[in-house]
């Protein structure tokens, strides 16, 4: 083998051996440091390069849970649920949501600006809390979620969930969205929401019932209005129950209650933007809450409580 190629072979082992060792620190610090230096077609070379071998980001999966918040759960409901989960106590969870309250001095950056991120909270009266915003659904969150995230996920939620059709609807109907939701919360509590009926016709017959109540300036006589007050969930009150003295006490005060009394569901909000006009004027709900009797006249009605509720 002659004298010269083995040095040449030498010398390129050599070569190939330093380019091995060195060469991602030449290309680093001497090629891609310069690369503005280079030419046109050298640095479009070296900007591709960099972009094929460039490596992906490391994704970082933060372990999630689901929570599930019934249609019909009023804010104390929601209390127990969380406190249950043992990811917040009972007070820490009652000061969150007492934050939520337009005249409470919200200290965490989140609350502070809640109405003009969320425009269906501006005609919430000041000292009212969220009750009838926290939307019934089932939700993913994040195992680290602090409260003030998951209440306004279901803002964002509740946000999604009730269409530009049905806010300009309201607004024609000339109503405001808080009011419906206060309605809402009286159908969800009311009416046996019928989930196959896709005309939700039940929950619609019973808007227009309390609708036409309201119009005709009668007191809407609402069982679950007193249930609200007596955390109860009796079908029908005793006489002395109807003496009691609240503003919830819709047998007693005309008008609507001063805040939804529960967080009612997309059914229950939709029956309360869309009543089906009909004649009825009472309606009976049975013991079960899984069967709904209508009367035109007071009369028929008591023959109906005779019947159903005996």
């Amino acid at each position: 083998m002659p004298k010269n190629f083995k040095i040449w072979s030498v010398s390129l082992l050599a070569i190939l051996i330093i380019l091995t060792l060195y060469g991602k620190v030449f290309y680093r610090n001497v090629i891609k440091a310069n690369r503005d230096h280079f030419p046109t077609f050298i640095e479009n070379w070296i900007n591709n390069y960099e972009t094929n071998n460039k490596k992906p980001d490391v994704v970082v999966y933060k372990p999630e849970e689901t929570i599930k918040i019934l249609e019909g759960w009023t804010e104390s409901d929601i209390v127990a649920y969380f406190e249950s989960l043992g990811k917040w106590s009972k007070s820490d969870l009652e000061k969150t949501l007492v934050q939520f309250s337009d005249n409470n001095q919200a200290t965490s950056s989140s609350l502070l600006n809640l109405k003009k991120r969320f425009s269906f909270l501006n005609d919430k009266p000041e000292d009212a809390n969220l009750e009838g915003f926290l939307f019934p659904d089932t939700y993913r969150i994040y195992s680290d979620a602090s409260l003030d995230d998951v209440i306004i996920k279901m803002l964002e939620n509740f946000d999604k969930k009730l269409t530009v059709k049905m806010r300009e609807d309201i607004k024609n109907q000339g109503k405001t969205v808080y009011e419906v939701m206060i309605m809402a919360s009286l159908i969800e509590k009311e009416a046996p929401i019928n989930y196959q009926d896709k005309e939700n016709t039940d929950a619609r017959i019973v808007s227009d019932i309390f609708w036409g109540r309201l119009s005709s300036n009668q007191a809407l006589q609402s069982d679950a209005t007193l249930s609200y007050i007596l955390n109860d969930n009796n079908p029908a009150h005793s006489g002395k129950d109807l003496e009691i003295e609240s503003p919830y006490n819709s047998y007693k005060y005309r008008g609507l209650p001063p805040t939804p009394i529960c967080n009612p569901g997309l059914k229950a909000i939709e029956a309360a933007i869309y009543p089906i006009k009909t004649n009825y004027n009472y309606f009976l709900t049975s013991l079960d809450g899984n069967n709904i009797y209508y009367a035109v006249t007071y009369q028929e009605h008591l023959n109906n409580k005779y019947k159903y509720l005996k």
